[in-house]
This record gives C-alpha cells, sequence and structure tokens, in this order.
C-alpha cells in the first residue's frame, strides 16, 4: 500500500426522523479491523435502547473490500449492512466505518424504503465527514557525518519527512521516515549528493 488517501479526519453524526422513526448515523476513522469493532461497539453501548445499530466498515484504501464488514442487526437481510458497505465503498474514502442507529417509529419502511433510509444516511455523513490524508511512510536509518546532518533535515522536510531520533557519536545516526512515494527520490538524492557522506545502513 503506497498511495494516499483521504481518511476521516474526526468522528461525526448526522440525524434525520424518515416515518417517524429516528435514524443517527455516526461516521468515523478505522484503521484497523478492531479499532471498527471498537467503534461499533461504542456506538451500541450509547445507544443501548435502539431498535437497531446496523453498521458496515472499510478497512484500507477506498473501494478495497479486502476488509470490509457489515451487519443489519435485525433489520431484514440486505436491507441495511450491505447498502451502508456499498456507499463507504464508493466513497473515495478509506479506513471508514459508520453505524446507523434506528429507533422504531411504529410505521414499516418496507425494503426498499430501509435501503434508501440507511444508505441515504451514510451517503449524507459522508458529505459533511472532515477528511484527512494518509500519507504511508517508509524508515530509514542514516550514518553520516555531522556536516551532513543538516542537508540530510532540510531535504526530508522538503520531502514531507520527519527525523524521528537521532544519535550523536563519532558519527551521526538518524531514523528518518519519508512518505512511501518520495522514497525513491530521497535515496538518489542522498546518493547523489552526499560524496558517500551519508550511508543507508538499512530499509
Amino acid at each position: 500500500m503506497e498511495q494516499r488517501y483521504p481518511i476521516p479526519a474526526a468522528t461525526h453524526r448526522t440525524e434525520e426522523s424518515i416515518e417517524r422513526s429516528r435514524f443517527l448515523t455516526t461516521v468515523g476513522h478505522a484503521p484497523t479491523v478492531e479499532d471498527a469493532r471498537t467503534f461499533v461497539d461504542a456506538v451500541r453501548s450509547e445507544f443501548a435502547d435502539a431498535t437497531h445499530n446496523c453498521w458496515a466498515h472499510v478497512v484500507g484504501p477506498p473501494g478495497d473490500s479486502a476488509r470490509v464488514g457489515m451487519s443489519d442487526d435485525g433489520e431484514p437481510h440486505g436491507t441495511a449492512g450491505r447498502p451502508m458497505l456499498a456507499v463507504l465503498l464508493g466513497s473515495g474514502i478509506g479506513d471508514v466505518v459508520a453505524v446507523v442507529t434506528r429507533y422504531y417509529g411504529g410505521r414499516k419502511l418496507g425494503k426498499g424504503g430501509l435501503v434508501r433510509a440507511y444508505a441515504g444516511g451514510v451517503r449524507r455523513t459522508l458529505e459533511e465527514l472532515p477528511v484527512d490524508v494518509l500519507v504511508p511512510c517508509h524508515d530509514m536509518r542514516i550514518a553520516t557525518d555531522y556536516p551532513f546532518v543538516e542537508r540530510i533535515k532540510a531535504l526530508v522536510e522538503k520531502l514531507e519527512g520527519e527525523i524521528v531520533e537521532a544519535e550523536y557519536g563519532k558519527r551521526v545516526s538518524l531514523l528518518v521516515r519519508v512518505p512511501v512515494d518520495a522514497k525513491d527520490e530521497f535515496v538518489l538524492t542522498l546518493e547523489r549528493t552526499s560524496g558517500g557522506r551519508a550511508r543507508i545502513e538499512r530499509l
């Protein structure tokens, strides 16, 4: 996984009433399946008295179905979790989890109405969701002489990376973190400009 992609920057919730039923949609960040389950459990605990807490998650890049999950939580099969998941997969956002909480209002919506309610809640919430960008990074250990340290720091900053740690002895050892999509440029520039004064100890 090397591409950058949008992820939820915060948890966001919307609410809608449809035929007297109350629907609350909560969307958040889920970088792992365990995080998604924890998120679902937290919302389920918050609304323990609700009729249903249906959910879906996509862990990984947008549209990646390798680590997805969903639940109708008692609604008719295929009317909640699956349409919610379809919206998440098509949203262009990764590492995302959604829970739609329903308080039944006494009027049945029918299968089509349920699909529209659950999918629509997720779609509307995603439209308002604040997003950030996940930047996959690669760590490298660099051994260099003191005079070259500032040039390495400048290169790392230029490529939107960071110096994770620095050890100072006879030489300087730097643990450098750079975006995966800038790794090749970093290595080539380091080799070209260091004149042998900087060496990558391990990748």
